[in-house]
């Protein structure tokens, strides 16, 4: 998937595991849900008044996700890969689609990419960019590989946090939210140069459209649905935009859940930090001990929670809240 350098450990690993009482909760309700229910889990901000109150569905986001892995290995140019573009499509029927279609020359030969970029506007001027990428990797496309967390709980996750953006005008800065194609590496190990395809393409084009003059944010979603969930403090990241995520975790009661552990990293939002765009990487790089899970078939939905869905989204609303406020 991406480069890593783990620079260092902080002290802290106060992760709390849901308990079996609210897993088993969570689980009856998956079961009676019916097709289309609403079934909201409502955010509560600890630290502020009642108007930043919103609704995330967990459960239904969960259900994204295995949705997403019955398709099966999703690598570039697959029956499958396509299957979960329609997908993606299917859930944003009515919404202002964007889609950013080329081919890509790699050393496997020439393979269709697709980006799929859902806009929300607002009355403020400017962007902030929520991205996620779907495929999967090219390398294990002959396996049984069909990564759960690393980028089906992402693509989820926008999918409900679209539910929360869809038939309102924001208050704010436009939201887009953006599925990227061929992130993962062509080789493994990971190989800079036959990866990230999806976002370099689309970072130049909009350089060149002017574009990434609007934009205030990039905020990557990156294996995000880990059931013990820590997420990185990236030292790639901008460091005001990785403090403001740290006030929202913190504003939520779930600053437990972020920056025990630092990382440096290699993903999609390097376009975009190259191109002097703010940007962030919530990523949980420790998949298992060891991060044992990552880029093998052990990367499977039962690894996974909807609380670590619920925690990601809330703090992600609450963050663009946040930059909807920045002078």
């Amino acid at each position: 998937m991406k480069i890593f350098r783990i620079a260092g450990l902080v002290c802290f690993l106060s992760l709390v595991a849901c308990s079996s009482q609210k897993e088993a909760a969570a689980a009856a309700a998956q079961a009676a849900e019916p097709a289309g229910s609403s079934g909201h889990i409502e955010i509560r901000v600890k630290n502020g008044d009642s108007s930043n109150m919103e609704s995330f569905n967990e459960i239904r986001a969960m259900r994204y996700v295995k949705e997403i892995v019955a398709f099966g290995p999703r690598p570039l140019g697959s029956a499958n890969h396509k299957k979960v573009e329609d997908y993606i499509h299917a859930h944003l029927q009515g919404d202002l689609v964007e889609d950013d279609d080329f081919v890509v020359g790699t050393s496997e030969g020439k393979l269709p990419v697709h980006n799929i970029i859902a806009k929300y506007p607002g009355t403020r001027d400017g962007i902030i960019v929520i991205a996620s990428h779907y495929d999967t990797n090219w390398p294990l496309r002959s396996t049984s590989y069909v990564g759960a967390n690393d980028g089906a709980s992402s693509s989820a996750l926008l999918l409900e946090i679209a539910n929360q953006l869809r038939g309102k005008t924001r208050d704010g800065y436009s939201v887009w939210l953006l599925w990227d194609d061929a992130e993962e590496s062509m080789r493994l190990p990971w190989y800079d140069p036959e990866a990230l395809y999806g976002v370099r393409h689309l970072a130049q084009k909009w350089q060149d459209d002017g574009t990434i003059k609007k934009m205030r944010a990039f905020l990557l979603e990156d294996m995000i649905g880990d059931a013990d969930l820590n997420i990185d403090h990236d030292s790639n990241s901008t460091p005001w935009l990785e403090d403001m995520i740290y006030q929202s975790a913190k504003r939520l009661g779930y600053q437990s859940h972020f920056f025990g552990r630092m990382n440096t990293v290699d993903d999609d939002h390097k376009p975009f930090l190259e191109r002097g765009v703010p940007s962030a990487d919530l990523i949980d790089f420790e998949y298992g001990y060891n991060n044992v899970f990552w880029h093998t078939t052990d990367d499977t939905v039962d690894k996974l929670s909807p609380k670590s869905l619920q925690i990601v989204g809330e703090v992600t609303l609450e963050t663009v809240r946040m930059l909807d406020k920045k002078p």
